[in-house]
């Protein structure tokens, strides 16, 4: 629990888990995620809890420590069948961890008596903060107040679908195997998956990647559903040969632009802005048998990189708040602020501004972004089409809603009610 609380501690403070966690011991690391995830999901009840149970905000570690051991009882305190934890051990490792840390060990007695008080009267504090939408849907007010202006038939669904873990989603590589193949190796060893979309497989239960068939040798990738579409919205429809020019615009780590080279022998230009998530996807390639340009370059600068030749098609998952993949990474919610969304939607124009030019007539930008927030997606294109005339928006899936919410788009592939929330629109640039 003490390396829970710190993770939580440093989301708190500003640093997201993908940074803090890579830093602890590699066996400690599978569990501490899960706390810390679980924590992370409920850390506005439990906040709310904390700020009843101690008179004053106690010190950053305490605090911390106390919002994980409340989140970790509000399992039992909700009614739920089977416990993650029986009470008496989380009070008994929160005030261990206390006393492990030399800095706040003179707190293990007011952690103590905290934690025995909301098991005494856990009904009558829930009850109390019934009422705050923060303790109530577990994501900053800001974001609760835009979900419900943005999705206003589906905000609770939305809000609710972010609290719980996402299902692990695969996508076959078929240069290597057919998905009925890869679903049958699966089922030898016991794992029993769903066919979603054309090349995807969703796990009934998630697996460490050294368990899948193949694995290694490139058999398969782990993407969700939503973003295993990006590549049928733009390749299908028309024969690509190896001399067509495909632009992945923010490409890593990787997935889409594998996705691309998987289903189409493509002459493929894959972009990033950051050296080492650039060699990440260089190693992505490599283990599935692929080959793309990969460069380090900022796509909003195309003088920088471009060579003058026109793309026949351009893919840009620009960067986002990342609304839509918070039950992934639950820390998101809480390190955004709403002045990041401003931010983000200038960041977007920018690109679709300085890549446009990129494209040949007739060919198709596909936009996407894996939010939920409609500044960042259909608000987004709709001032991109009045400043660009030469722009149509073709039949495009719009906002994909996460978890059994329902899309809001022209496409609906949510019949397997598993995958993140997604923005996509496809846009193609007409003749002179």
């Amino acid at each position: 629990m003490r390396h829970a609380a710190a993770c939580v501690q440093a989301v708190v403070e500003g640093r997201s888990l993908s940074e803090v966690l890579p830093a602890l011991p590699p066996a400690l690391r599978p569990g501490v995620q899960a706390l810390s995830f679980h924590v992370l999901r409920r850390l506005g009840t439990a906040r709310a809890l904390v700020a009843l149970l101690a008179q004053r905000k106690p010190a950053p570690a305490v605090h911390a420590l106390l919002c994980s051991a409340v989140a970790l009882l509000l399992d039992e305190a909700e009614g739920e069948e089977t416990p993650r934890y029986a009470p008496h051990t989380v009070v008994n490792q929160a005030v261990e961890a206390t006393r492990k840390d030399r800095h706040i060990e003179r707190q293990a007695a007011f952690v103590n008596a905290c934690l025995r008080r909301f098991l005494r009267e856990r009904a009558d504090l829930l009850a109390e903060i019934e009422s705050d939408p923060v303790a109530r849907w577990n994501h900053p007010m800001w974001w609760i107040e835009r979900l419900r202006r943005d999705h206003p038939e589906h905000w609770q669904a939305i809000l609710s679908a972010n609290n719980q873990p996402g299902p692990m989603a695969l996508r076959v590589n078929r240069r290597r195997t057919d998905r009925e193949t890869y679903r049958q190796a699966l089922l030898a060893i016991g794992l029993v998956s769903h066919p979603v979309g054309g090349d995807g497989l969703v796990l009934e239960a998630p697996q460490p990647v050294e368990r899948l068939p193949g694995f290694a040798e490139g058999h398969c990738s782990v993407q969700d559903a939503a973003a295993q579409m990006a590549a049928g919205l733009l390749l299908d429809g028309r024969a690509w040969a190896p001399a067509d020019r495909v632009l992945d615009a923010c490409a890593a780590p990787g997935g889409k632009t594998a996705h691309l080279l998987e289903r189409a022998d493509l002459n493929l230009l894959a972009l990033d802005v950051d050296p080492r998530r650039c060699a990440r996807m260089e190693d992505t390639l490599r283990r599935l048998g692929l080959r793309a340009e990969v460069r380090c370059a900022d796509a909003a600068r195309p003088a920088a990189w471009w060579d003058g030749q026109p793309f026949d098609a351009i893919l840009l998952d620009a960067p986002c708040t990342a609304s839509g993949i918070v039950r992934r990474h639950p820390d998101v919610r809480w390190l955004r602020r709403a002045s990041d969304v401003d931010a983000l939607v200038a960041t977007q124009r920018a690109l679709l501004d300085a890549l446009w030019p990129l494209l040949k007539p007739g060919g198709l930008l596909v936009y996407a972004t894996c939010s939920v927030f409609r500044a960042e997606g259909a608000e987004q294109v709709r001032t991109f089409l009045v400043h660009h005339t030469d722009a149509r928006q073709q039949p495009s899936p719009g906002h994909l809603l996460p978890g059994a919410a329902a899309p809001t788009g022209e496409f609906n592939d949510n019949h397997s009610g598993g995958h993140d929330g997604f923005f996509y629109a496809c846009l193609d640039k007409a003749p002179p």
